[in-house]
């Protein structure tokens, strides 16, 4: 045995006086010093202390010592810390040294410490140990044997009730491992590393009772556990940890199975195109689907709104692959495809991974992949939504959106991706691969065989690799199972790219079709790192390993699909060499490649040793058990096969590569590296050269264990196998991810448990979290230390090193954080630190993913018959051997529970859902060379049986089989209490439900509960014998696992499972005593699956119970195998212990059945269960006949009552009687509380009773009563409702603790009142603010009149200087309905905005606080980062509120963005609606199809409570001992009401149509009447608005149901739903929160705002304070009103329509019933005047949103005097005006042509325009011709009439789409006035020179001069005063008109001076104007220059202007040159005649 010592003899050089400690820690195990008292410069420890250690001391390993000043009161301070690396110590086996030590900044301080080292390694010097030497470690003066692990709370071997030593002298000696027990015990808890060890008092090992967090243990013995008073410590004891007791086991596979997703994308418009004059059209593409916009003509910047809805059933991964590309196109029409301006692309899974699942109204850049050197091409907005089943979206509110966006701020980017993204290239480097499968069948490859007379491999490999939409291949080797490529494939993207993963597929080229053999996914989050100290993606050259189908060759592959990569591979397909690597682009390079093709190259080969060293690894696994298997496979022999790679794959594994150059080896053929064996050193060659891998285990009969199941019968002989495999020794990055693994499951385990102590509200869950977050920071240290030593290793990759620093960086800050939350976790935080650390959880999670693979996985198969049958798949790194603990993988040397499963698409589904084997299996993966360990962590007492051909001279070959001579019995006792909510098996709703427990291979089955979903078994099953092998300790920490299975017992047929569990059971060895905390078990709940989806809960508990045996045959049988003397056996001092007693069979006509015993089963007491009874609804036909009489039996816990009988169901489906009451015997711990049972049967004749529905109320907490407190002072908290329901809905009255998050202070519209309970009152515009004390008459003034409003405006009004423009005033009259539903989604937008500024106020602080205590500078650039991006997000949102102008007064209403329900708890405030269920569940997933089995609903109610009940109750006045506890319910009778249906708009419908649109209209159905409002369906449009009530008289109880359906017009056939909402009326009609009729926050008789209710607010207040028996209400003089000991005040006066004034009280009452939740007792928020918004669903999609509807519903009964008529609430009709422009001039137009004679520059220019949406609608000037300089006169007026929206500032344009089109489509278009200039030409097309568009609402004024129009009236847009045509009417100035030039720079290319003139069609007809100049009002001709005539016109006038002017004196010359020639000429021709003339002397 080897052993560590450390002698401490001095620390010296220390400051000041004080009392001294010191740490020392090894291995993660630390021992404490006494205390050195008074000691000034030098502290005298002289102290020794051991470590035992069982592995040998590697010289890597540290040690610590840590110095503190020891403080009683405060925690100790550190002085520094000394560590040292035992590298001498490990060699030299003696140290001594003195040395400095650091302190936490890492530097060296004077004081220093002086120790001496002595390790004993094993070489037999040290005699053997006694047992006893562990315990008194270190010889325990004051020292102490800290010790901190999760053991009492987890139940570990500490927290058991017997001193922790004894667990060494367990019931079998321990031979080989001794003394492993207790190290292993001590490794499990790191110790706390700092201050809070010490508490006060002068001894510092006491266990801390308040403190139950350390669960410090003392080793020393002066505090045996067992005297601790149990009280305090089974609070926290009682077994939560989740890992002990629920093991954590998937069965079904989840990914790979399709899903519903539907991708929702809005086009709303692009901007800033690039090019000139387009027709642009965006096309959406996702995957192969393509759809586009209509085109929008000669704009560039286009306006598109338009809804596109993409539907999808694939799997998550192939979904979050597929890429969205948008991409604008430009003039695209039927004949030509239209040129590409610019695309965007982004992966479907970014956007699901954002917040909400969407980008909302965000702006995508567009970049042109042909050429990356151009820079962004344009902007498109939009909206994108990705929809899975069951995730629904928050639509951001879609009013009228004013805000302009600006486009930066608001890029279609995820948080972090800085806006100007680069160009990248990606270089995939493909080299080889090797291990590929055969693709073909062998017998054409014996044909070509005996022709050709070569031997072939049968696959033609090629890589192709698929990244952002792109694919990329490279060459195909033919005939290769081993390819060489060396290329590279190069993307060219942006970077940081918006697609997560690489796609890397090895295919099959075939000439029919190729398919793929493995596929491997890179994610480029994992190989890259964006922080400061990141890096760009990188990867390689390194081996990825490829999964996929078994390797036999079909032609019809079954599980072809796991070759594409999706569902989880179930054998190793081949592994493949390659290297990823980024470079970044610098686009201003001239050499570039512009374009972004995919390129594939070649590239040179790389070394042999790149990859790493290939060492020979040795994989050994033993089978213990194997069980569980599934009867299916019949009675045929059954092996196992164990193979990593291609090792040990007997059937279909080996490819032979036909090259001869391979070394056969070995009579199994094993392929092996070439020369390995020679490179290897001699002995090992001869060693390894004769050992033959065994990879599978001999074929075995199974036998029968029950009706479901067989075992194989191993009993005491374990069959073993081993491998031999050769691979390139990448272990370290196995470890690190081991080490953060295991770090990760520590940290998910303890908070598991927080989570449980929450849930089950035991006391002190922060003790808890603390006790976590420390293990974390430890761990996290810990981790930083080990992989330290690994920072300059050979053969790493550039990810190995930067992955290594990062995953250092976040663990040391990740651990510094959880110091710092820790030290704020307090009782109110526990929730949110919780969250946090769950955050730390993921994130570990991520780093602990290792991108780049070394060894390939372990696969373990069944066979049967040769064929593979079922398979368990464990990744390598969990079974890797390391030296270091804590590196070794979690399953390393342990026995394990493995379930093996079908592969692939077999396994979904219920073919999934049985077990096919369960194993109890051994594993070991390692280096050959460390192998002498492998066996270490087998359970004891086995002997080692060779195969029969070896030598007995080879010690070291593994054993072929083991068999155990010693074996433990045990007594496991199931107790199994009850199970709930169990899946429905039936088709009548309920199961016969029964469990069977498998342990070993033992099954039992508790009796059948029949036509129940929550049967209470109450039975004990106790399984005798049974036997289980290994050691005491290791069987207690984790023993086997039970596996329960539920059915249901059909009376034919098998039973049908209905789930399954597992359980760990609680162990007690012989010499344990039986007794708390671990005994006896409490019940606990597990949770029942069936495949992924939960099934029920499970209530039960299990121990197992070791039965004692002979001292005498033990040793004698020890004797027997191991030849050499045993200590003698001790039993610990409790001597030995009976197992405790079974109690008899109690019920004596269950026969033999045991009940659970009493103290496991729960203590009841006596309880009383009240049911309000009120009445049944919806109930459907059951077997084809109408349900008549029902009746509704209630249960629970085999008590009961029914209640009345209905007669007639159809004329009234209400009971007669209201309450009954039972009395039943309940748990006292309400987490126990049997389910209630509801179930309504119907009474037909003759006695007979047939079931209809039931329910099963699975928690009846929420129905506890408990009686208001009458101490509490604070009426706010003092009303507690019967239902145990807070009436503070919406904390409506609670004290707010910060008044600027509160929400109640943001969501109050204007004017309320604001009762403010804290100490600074909060003033806010003009409220108010009175501070109430609790119980004081308090006075709460309401806000000013509006009359004293409107002055104070005005007065404001006058202040303000001419600067800004006024805002007109109001106009009464002009309001309406519509006024007052804009001005509140204003107030909602701006509380959105300011809850969220309010949120990422709160996080900064957070993160500040976490970075401040972290404190490291580290931090501190990150946090201003944050801060900055954060105080943007504020200011904004400050902003926003401080510049919007003072708003004009409209009273406003409530807009919920969500249903009414979801705010008021579903309006259950007394009455609760239980849905009744019928027929089999379904199993698809999470029970999505339950809405299909609801036959009915129950209404009612439960109270219970416990017996006596106090009698203040009873006898309070009017008590109505019928009622029970529902007091004042009113009374169930049929009651006429009118409802009213207000349907104001529906959003983002789902288009119907093969358009993309759809028509909708609305239908409502309420009962029997139906009203179809399709006359008036609104043609080709998803934003409706309808704008319409509907009137429906119904009555109560037989019509309660409101359905409000929105359905797509069709002009054929019939019309389709799109989607429709439910709402239950009768839960609102009789809801306190009176959700009749919202009650508006003002009082007016006349106007938009008139008051709707019947009822004045005095009458319904009166009304309210009588039922609620309150007094009052009382009104004073001076408008003040009291209400129960409250006073309020108000205005008194109103103004009728004729505006006289009035007195009146109904402000007053009014102001009451708006503050009615500030009332004590009854008070509760009563519903405001509001418009809810409500998801439109569609039965044929469930779970998917269709839309949403606006909407509200009004009802009045019919009883009370009749409503008025209906709020108008119509759409507001467009307003008709019309817009006359005219173009004075145009200045400095470029100038275009050349002249034909002269050359000279001139333009002949006209200017066009027109209304954005009404381009055939454009206008013309005439031409100016032959302009020179640029400048045009035209006097030109054009003239546009349009309709406008005012409120929501668009054109309304109503056209038809096409000529096919039925009817005209109604679009809604912002005002845009668009002008351009042009350049006529006679024959070819007109030249378009530049154009400005005008926003009407918000356009820059016009210069005054031609000379100060410059560019930056556009460029500077936003920062310059713009003006709205709507209000000024009328303007005149000079705008520039621009184009871009190849640089797409913006140019100014002329100048227009124009005139805007806005008039109504009134006053349009009045003074008509004509077009261009013509009458009416011409304007006068335009003073032109002469040269811009028509030279075709008057030519004799161009002629003489071209003569005289310009070019006199040119054709003087050319005249005279003509007559000059024309002499010449004449010369040349008379010159011979005249010549002879003269010769001839004529």
């Amino acid at each position: 045995m080897m052993a560590l010592m450390v002698h401490l003899r001095t620390v010296a050089h220390l400051r000041g006086k004080g009392d001294r400690i010191a740490k020392v820690t090894f291995r993660g195990l630390s021992f404490y010093s006494r205390v050195a008292e008074n000691c000034e410069e030098v502290a005298h420890f002289n102290e020794t202390f051991r470590w035992p250690i069982a592995s040998r001391l590697d010289g890597n390993e540290m040690l610590e010592i840590q110095v503190y000043n020891y403080s009683k009161v405060f925690s100790n301070r550190s002085v520094g810390t000394f560590c040292m690396v035992l590298q001498k110590v490990a060699e030299e086996g003696h140290l001594e040294l003195t040395d400095t030590l650091i302190d936490d900044n890492n530097t060296s301080i004077k004081t220093s410490v002086t120790i001496e080292i002595r390790y004993q390694p094993m070489d037999g010097t040290v005699g053997v140990w006694s047992d006893g030497e562990f315990l008194d470690v270190p010889d325990d003066r004051d020292g102490m044997f800290a010790f901190e692990t999760d053991s009492l709370l987890s139940g570990r071997s500490h927290g058991s009730g017997t001193s922790p030593g004894r667990t060494l002298q367990g019931s079998i000696p321990t031979f080989r491992k001794a003394g492993k027990g207790v190290f292993s015990a001590m490794k499990l808890g790191k110790m706390k590393s700092s201050k809070d060890d010490h508490k006060r008092g002068d001894e510092p090992a006491v266990l801390d009772m308040d403190d139950l967090d350390r669960r410090a243990i003392h080793l020393a013995g002066t505090l045996d556990p067992d005297t601790i008073s149990l009280a305090s410590v089974t609070a926290v004891t009682t077994n939560v940890s989740n890992k002990r007791s629920k093991p954590d086991i998937k069965m079904e596979p989840g990914s790979g199975r399709p899903v519903d997703y539907q991708i929702s994308i809005t086009v709303i418009e692009a901007r800033q195109l690039i090019g000139l004059n387009m027709d642009p059209v965006v096309c959406v593409e996702i995957g192969d689907d393509k759809k586009y916009t209509s085109m929008k003509e000669s704009t560039n910047c286009p306006y598109y709104n338009e809804y596109f809805v993409f539907d999808f059933h694939v799997p998550p991964d192939v979904m979050f692959d597929k890429i969205i590309k948008l991409s604008v196109i430009h003039s695209k029409n039927l004949l030509r495809s239209g040129t590409l301006v610019g695309t965007f692309k982004m992966d479907v899974g970014t956007v699901y991974f954002q917040p909400e699942h969407q980008f909302y109204h965000k702006w995508a850049i567009l970049s042109d992949p042909d050429d990356i050197t151009a820079g962004c091409k344009g902007y498109v907005k939009c909206d994108i939504a990705v929809v899975g089943k069951g995730d629904n979206i928050k639509t951001p509110h879609k009013a009228n959106e004013t805000d302009e966006d600006d486009v930066e701020g608001n890029l279609l980017l995820p948080e972090g991706i800085p806006a100007e993204r680069q160009w990248a290239r990606f270089y995939v480097k493909i080299y080889r691969a090797e291990g590929l499968p055969k693709m073909n069948t062998s017998i054409m490859a014996n044909v070509k065989k005996a022709f050709i007379g070569e031997n072939r491999d049968l696959v033609d490999p090629y890589v192709q690799v698929q990244f952002a939409g792109q694919k990329g291949k490279t060459s195909v080797q033919k005939s290769s199972y081993e390819p060489i490529w060396n290329e590279q494939v190069v993307f060219t993207e942006l970077f940081p790219p918006l697609c997560k993963r690489l796609k890397i597929q090895i295919r099959d080229s075939d000439k029919v079709n190729d398919v793929a053999i493995g596929t491997h996914f890179i994610d480029l989050r994992k190989i890259s790192n964006d922080g400061d100290k990141g890096f760009l993606p990188t990867m390689g050259p390194a081996w990825v390993n490829m999964y996929g189908s078994t390797r036999q060759y079909t032609l019809m592959d079954e599980h072809q699909d796991l070759n594409d990569g999706l569902g989880e591979g179930v054998s190793f397909r081949a592994r493949l060499l390659i290297s990823v690597a980024v470079e970044i682009l610098d686009t201003t390079s001239p050499e570039i490649i512009s374009s972004t093709d995919v390129q594939v190259e070649t590239v040179s080969n790389i070394s042999e040793s790149a990859t790493g060293k290939i060492e020979e690894f040795f994989l050994f696994g033993s089978f213990l058990e194997a069980t569980m298997i599934d009867r299916k496979i019949g009675d045929k022999t059954i092996s196992f096969e164990i193979t990593i790679g291609n090792y040990g794959n007997q059937i279909d594994g080996v490819s032979k590569p036909s090259s001869v150059k391979k070394k056969k080896k070995d009579a199994e053929n094993e392929e092996e590296e070439s020369e390995l064996i020679h490179n290897s050193s001699e002995d090992e060659a001869d060693e390894g050269g004769d050992m033959v891998s065994v990879s599978s285990t001999p074929l075995m009969r199974p036998v029968i264990t029950d009706r479901n199941y067989f075992h194989l019968p191993y009993f005491e002989k374990k069959p073993c196998v081993y491998i031999k495999s050769w691979w390139q020794d990448q272990r370290r990055r196995l470890y690190n991810s081991n080490m953060m693994d295991k770090i990760a499951d520590k940290l998910e385990e303890g908070l598991n448990d927080v989570q449980e102590v929450i849930k089950t509200e035991k006391a002190f869950p922060e003790r808890r979290l603390r006790g976590v977050l420390e293990e974390l920071s430890v761990g996290c240290s810990r981790f930083v230390t080990l992989a330290n030593k690994d920072v300059n290793q050979a053969g790493r990759t550039k990810l190995d090193r930067e992955r290594l620093k990062s995953c250092m960086r976040e663990m040391d800050s990740m651990g510094q954080q959880a110091k710092q939350i820790r030290t704020q976790v307090k009782k109110n935080t526990v929730r949110d630190k919780l969250k946090l650390a769950q955050n730390f959880l993921q994130k570990l999670r991520f780093l602990a993913d290792e991108p780049q693979h070394s060894t390939p996985d372990v696969f373990i198969w069944m066979m049967c018959n040769n064929k593979r049958i079922a398979y368990a798949r464990i990744p390598s790194k969990d079974i890797l051997y390391s030296i270091v603990d804590e590196e070794t993988g979690k399953d390393c040397g342990k026995v394990k529970a493995v379930f093996l499963k079908l592969p692939g698409k077999k396994g979904f589904g219920p073919a999934g859902w049985t077990v096919q084997a369960k194993l109890e299996l051994y594993l070991w993966l390692g280096l050959n060379k460390q192998r002498k360990d492998f066996l270490s962590g087998l359970p004891n007492g086995f002997e080692e049986i060779k195969a029969a051909n070896m030598g007995p001279s080879l010690q070291s070959v593994p054993p072929v089989s083991l068999v155990y001579n010693m074996k433990q019995v045990f007594q496991l006792r199931a107790h199994m209490y009850q199970a709930r909510s169990l899946f429905a098996a039936d088709s009548s709703g309920l199961s016969d439900p029964f469990a069977r427990v498998f342990f070993s291979t033992h099954s039992q089955v508790t009796e059948v509960l029949s036509e129940t979903l929550c049967p209470t078994w109450d039975q004990l099953l106790v399984f005798d014998d049974v036997e289980l092998f290994g050691e005491a300790s290791e069987l207690r920490d984790d023993p086997p696992i039970i596996v329960v299975e539920i059915f249901d017992q059909d009376t034919v047929g098998k039973a049908e499972f209905i789930g399954r569990t597992f359980a760990k059971p609680t162990i007690k060895m012989c010499d344990e005593h039986y007794g708390p905390p671990r005994f006896p078990p409490q019940l606990e709940y597990y949770q029942v699956y069936r495949g992924n989806c939960t099934a029920g809960e499970l209530l039960a508990a299990f121990e197992l119970l070791q039965i004692p045996f002979d001292v005498e045959e033990i040793r004698r049988a020890l004797i027997a195998v191991h030849n050499f003397a045993v200590p003698q056996i001790k039993i610990g001092q409790g001597g030995r212990v009976e197992l405790p007693p079974l109690e008899g069979p109690t019920d004596s006509e269950h026969g033999p059945i045991l009940p659970v015993p009493l103290g496991i089963r729960p203590i009841l007491s006596r309880y009383r269960i009240e049911v309000l009874f009120w009445g049944l609804r919806d109930l459907k036909r059951i077997n084809l006949a109408q349900v008549d009489r029902p009746r509704v039996d209630i249960e629970c816990a085999g008590r009961g009552v029914q209640s009345a009988l209905i007669q007639n169901y159809k004329k009234n489906p209400n009971f007669s009687t209201l309450v009954k009451w039972f009395e039943v015997d309940l748990p006292e711990n309400e987490l126990l509380h049997p389910p209630l049972n509801i179930r309504v049967v119907d009474c037909r004749a003759f006695g007979r009773y047939i079931l209809v529905g039931s329910h099963a109320v699975t928690s009846l907490r929420r129905f506890i009563y408990s009686a208001p407190d009458k101490t509490s002072n604070n009426w706010a908290t003092a009303a507690k409702l019967m239902n145990g329901y807070m009436v503070l809905a919406n904390g409506g009255s609670q004290p707010c603790s910060s008044p600027s998050i509160s929400s109640r202070t943001f969501s109050r519209p204007a004017g309320d009142i604001i009762v403010n309970l804290d100490a600074e009152p909060l003033a806010r515009k003009m409220d108010t603010v009175v501070k109430l004390d609790a119980m004081s008459d308090a006075v709460v003034k309401v806000d000013m009149t509006e009359e004293e409003i409107d002055k104070e405006k005005k007065k404001k009004k006058k202040k303000k200087k001419g600067g800004v423009e006024e805002e007109e005033e109001t106009d009464e009259s002009v309001l309406d309905w519509w006024s007052k539903y804009f001005a509140s989604i204003e107030t909602l937008k701006e509380t959105l905005r300011a809850q969220e500024a309010a949120q990422a106020e709160a996080e900064e602080r957070e993160d500040l606080e976490i970075a401040a205590e972290a404190a490291g500078s580290k931090n501190k650039e990150k946090s201003k980062d944050k801060k900055s991006s954060k105080d943007k997000k504020k200011s904004q949102a400050g902003d926003g509120a401080e510049k919007r102008p003072v708003k004009a007064r409209v009273d406003e209403l409530m807009v919920y963005n969500k249903e009414l329900e979801s705010e008021y708890g579903n309006f259950e405030d007394w009455l609760h609606t239980f849905n009744l269920y019928r027929g089999k569940a379904g199993d698809d997933d999470e029970h999505a199809l339950d809405d299909d089995r609801i036959v009915g609903r129950f209404k009612g109610s439960l109270c219970m409570y416990k017996l006596p009940l106090s009698e203040e109750i009873t006898r309070e006045a009017g008590f109505d001992p019928n009622m029970g506890m529902f007091q004042s319910i009113p009374h169930n009778d049929p009651i006429n009401v009118l409802v009213r249906v207000y349907v104001v708009r529906a959003t983002d419908l789902h288009p119907a149509d093969i358009n993309g649109k759809a028509d909708p209209y609305v239908v409502i159905k309420l009962g029997k009447s139906e009203v179809k409002d399709k006359e008036n369906y609104i043609s080709k449009q998803l934003n409706p608005v309808f704008g319409k009530s509907f009137d429906i008289e119904a009555t109560f109880p037989m019509e309660s149901m409101l359905t409000v359906s929105v359905y797509d017009w069709d002009l054929v056939g019939t019309d389709d739903l799109i989607g429709e909402t439910k709402i239950d009326l009768e839960n609102r009609f009789y809801s306190k929160y009176r959700a009749t009729c919202g009650i508006s926050s003002n009082y007016s008789l006349h106007g938009y705002n008139v008051w709707r209710d019947p009822l004045k607010p005095s009458q319904i207040l009166a009304k309210l304070c009588k039922d609620g028996k309150i007094d009052g209400p009382h009104y004073g003089p001076g408008g003040k009103v009291k209400v129960a000991s409250r006073i309020f005040l108000g205005p008194t006066e109103i103004e009728d329509e004729n505006g006289l004034k009035k007195q009146t009280e109904e402000h007053l009452a009014l102001s009451v019933l708006n503050h009615w939740e500030e009332i004590p007792r009854v008070g509760c928020k009563l519903i405001p005047e509001h418009v809810e918004t409500r998801p439109l669903l569609n039965p044929d999609k469930p779970g998917i949103e269709q839309g949403r509807i606006e909407m509200w519903v009004d009802m009045f009964a019919m009883d009370m005097p009749a409503p008025g008529p209906a709020i108008d609430i119509a759409p507001r009709k467009p307003k008709r005006y019309e817009l006359r422009v005219i173009i004075w001039n145009t200045d400095e137009v470029i100038l275009e042509d050349d002249d034909y004679f002269t050359g000279e520059k001139s333009s002949d220019i006209f200017v066009r325009g027109w209304l954005k949406g009404q381009q055939e609608d454009k206008q013309d000037t005439d031409v100016h011709y032959h302009s020179l300089t640029g400048e045009g006169n035209f006097n030109w007026r054009f003239v546009y009439p349009f309709d406008y929206l005012m409120a929501e500032e668009k054109i309304v344009i109503s056209k038809k789409e096409s000529m096919f089109s039925w009817d005209e489509t109604e679009y809604k278009i912002p005002p845009r006035l668009t002008m351009q200039v042009w350049d006529a030409d006679h024959f070819s097309a007109d030249d378009f020179l530049g154009a400005i568009e005008l926003d009407l609402n918000r356009f820059p004024r016009g210069a005054k001069t031609a000379k100060q129009c410059s560019l930056d009236m556009i460029r500077n847009e936003q920062e310059l005063p713009t003006i709205s045509i709507f209000k000024q009417k009328r303007v005149k100035g000079w705008w520039p008109f621009v184009a871009r030039d190849e640089n797409d720079e913006m140019e100014l290319t002329g100048k227009v001076e124009a005139e805007l003139h806005l008039v109504t069609a009134e006053e349009a007809e009045k003074s008509p104007v004509g077009l261009g100049r013509n009458e009416p009002d011409p304007l006068e001709k335009p003073n032109r220059p002469d040269t811009t005539f028509l030279w075709f016109l008057s030519p004799l006038k161009a002629i003489r202007y071209l003569v005289c002017n310009r070019y006199k004196w040119l054709i003087i010359k050319i005249v005279l040159a003509l007559l000059l020639l024309i002499m010449l000429g004449l010369f040349l021709y008379s010159m011979p005649g005249y010549l002879v003339k003269k010769l001839l002397g004529a």
